[in-house]
C-alpha cells in the first residue's frame, strides 16, 4: 500500500503506477481502477479534470483507457448518464459520454453514511472509449456544448446564436445546413452524434475565420458592460464640469 498526502485536484496521476502496465489505447483497458469515494464538494470539477486528461491521453490515462469507479449525488450520476430528450440531460451528460462509456452502477442509501447525507449517493463506471464520439479537442466541444446549454429549454437556435458575435450571425445558418439538424429543438433532445455534427462544422468555420475561435459570449457581454459604465462614468463626469 502506498498512501500519498496531498490535494487529488493537484495531484498527477501519471507517475503513480508503474508503467510496465500500461497497455495501447486500442487494446483493453489496463489491470487498474481508479476508485474513489469523493466529497461532493469536488466530485463534479474532479471527473471534468479528469475527463480533459482522458481526451488527451494524459494524466491517468497515460497507461491507456484506465478506468473510474466512483461516488457522486444520485442527482449528478443521472445527469451523467442521461439520454437525449431526459430531464436530467445537461453538458455534463454530453461531455462524460462522448469520451467515455457512462454506467451508473447502484445507488447507495444517504443512511449508509456517517454522518448521514441529505441525499443518496450513485455510484458510476467510466470506460475510456477507443474513439471518443466527437473528433474534436476537448475545449472545442467544452465551448460549444456549454453555449447550446446556456438555452436548456430554448431552442437549439438561440445557443448556437451565442458562438458568434452579432455582426456573424450568418454563420448559425451555415451550421443549422451543413448538420441538417432541426433548430427547433432543445438542447437536450439533441443526440452526441448531432452535437458532433454541429461541432465538426464550427471547426470548420473557426479554420477559416481563426477571430472568431477565441470570441466568448460571455467576456464579450462583460466588456460590452464595461464600456458602457466607462461611457456613462465620462457622461457624468463632463455634465458636472457643465
Amino acid at each position: 500500500m502506498k498512501i500519498i498526502l496531498g490535494d487529488i485536484m493537484d495531484l498527477s496521476l501519471g507517475n503513480v503506477f508503474p508503467r510496465d502496465l500500461a497497455h495501447d489505447w486500442k487494446l483493453s483497458p489496463p489491470p487498474f481502477y481508479i476508485i474513489g469515494n469523493l466529497p461532493f464538494n469536488i466530485s463534479t470539477p474532479l471527473i471534468i479534470k479528469w475527463l480533459k486528461d482522458c481526451s488527451k491521453h494524459t494524466g491517468p490515462f497515460v497507461y491507456g483507457r484506465t478506468r473510474l469507479s466512483l461516488t457522486f449525488q444520485k442527482e449528478v450520476a443521472l445527469r451523467m448518464i442521461a439520454r437525449p430528450g431526459s430531464r436530467n440531460r445537461c453538458r455534463l451528460s454530453v461531455v462524460c459520454q462522448y469520451l467515455c462509456h457512462v454506467n451508473h452502477l447502484f445507488t447507495i442509501p444517504g443512511r449508509a453514511f456517517f454522518p448521514k447525507p441529505d441525499v443518496d449517493v450513485g455510484v458510476v463506471k467510466f470506460t475510456p472509449r477507443i474513439l471518443p464520439l466527437i473528433n474534436q479537442p476537448y475545449d472545442l466541444v467544452k465551448k460549444v456544448v456549454t453555449h447550446i446549454f446556456l438555452h436548456r429549454q430554448k431552442y437549439c437556435l438561440y445557443g448556437l446564436k451565442l458562438l458568434f458575435p452579432k455582426e456573424r450571425l450568418d454563420l448559425v445558418n451555415e451550421i443549422i445546413t451543413s448538420t441538417r439538424i432541426n433548430p427547433e429543438r432543445r438542447s437536450f433532445q439533441l443526440e452526441n452524434e448531432e452535437f458532433a455534427a454541429i461541432c465538426d462544422v464550427y471547426s470548420h468555420i473557426c479554420e477559416e475565420n481563426e477571430d472568431l475561435r477565441d470570441y466568448n459570449f460571455v467576456e464579450d457581454k462583460k466588456r460590452k458592460l464595461r464600456l458602457r459604465i466607462n461611457e456613462t462614468a465620462v457622461e457624468n463626469e463632463s455634465e458636472s464640469l457643465l
